[in-house]
């Protein structure tokens, strides 16, 4: 454990190795029934609700260099495909879409005191079926970790809850070019460990900016100062400067839609 001025240095260690719990809730929901009609989706399912891993497993997701808070850093893949394989066999880092913006593995420093340190997370993922792919709007997380012994004290990986929360491709004979779907899934994460609350830190943001400094990684539009419509139409005459309006029926911020 190594603190360098308002940076420090992070590590997992030891021969200990860590239980993760596995869930995929049934669907609930798709715009045309896909999870009905197609089998896979209706019998998507955990591939192994709990496995043991080495801890080594999990430095994928911490910094190669000392971060202080806030700072971000690219995840590395051979880990969270190691991790992504328990929920099912076939995941992948590569999205088949035609916008490059929801690529990347990103994680960020949230916070850190002289015995632990929370790590929030963003990894955009699908999943490749027989006859289609599965793409969750996004997979959050954390881990929780033990600075002094080295050690995993909690891990989450999830797809956050929303009215939609995943996007789906199916190439049915009859339409061999493939049809698209969203819908929504209760649960689907990995899990392991529970995290002390009530920890005071020497240095933390919220998790609110964290996660918003993970989606400017992804999404450029992020990196705007945006402000209300209230705000706009008093600065526009002042500034003399035109307001755009743009009517979207879907999140620009995730693969939801």
């Amino acid at each position: 454990m190594k603190t360098l001025g308002n940076k420090i240095t992070l590590n997992l260690g030891g021969n200990a190795e860590v239980n993760v719990k596995g869930f995929i809730a049934p669907i609930e929901y798709t715009q045309y029934n896909f999870h009905v009609e197609w089998d896979e989706l209706a019998n998507f399912r955990v591939a192994e609700p709990e496995k043991q891993y080495p801890t080594s497993v999990f430095q994928a997701f911490l910094p190669s260099e000392a971060v202080s808070v806030g700072e971000c850093w690219k995840i590395e893949e051979e880990g969270v495909l190691t991790l992504l394989k328990q929920l099912y066999p076939r995941p992948c880092l590569e999205l088949t879409i035609d916008s490059g913006d929801s690529y990347g593995l990103w994680g960020c420093l949230r916070a850190y005191n002289d015995g632990f340190a929370d790590i929030v997370f963003r990894i955009h993922a699908e999943f490749i079926m027989k006859s289609g792919k599965f793409t969750p709007s996004q997979f959050a997380g954390h881990l929780f970790m033990d600075r002094v012994q080295e050690r995993v004290v909690s891990f989450k990986m999830y797809v956050p809850d929303a009215t939609l929360n995943f996007d789906a491709g199916w190439k049915p004979p009859a339409y061999p070019d493939g049809v698209a779907e969203i819908g929504y899934c209760p649960q689907m994460e990995l899990s392991a460990g529970t995290q002390s609350r009530g920890a005071e830190f020497t240095a933390s943001i919220t998790q609110a900016e964290a996660e918003t400094e993970l989606s400017s990684h992804f999404y450029k539009f992020q990196k705007i100062n945006w402000v209300s419509l209230e705000e706009a139409l008093e600065m526009a005459p002042a500034q003399q400067k035109p307001i755009h309006v743009i009517s979207i029926d879907g999140p620009l911020f995730d693969e939801a839609c």
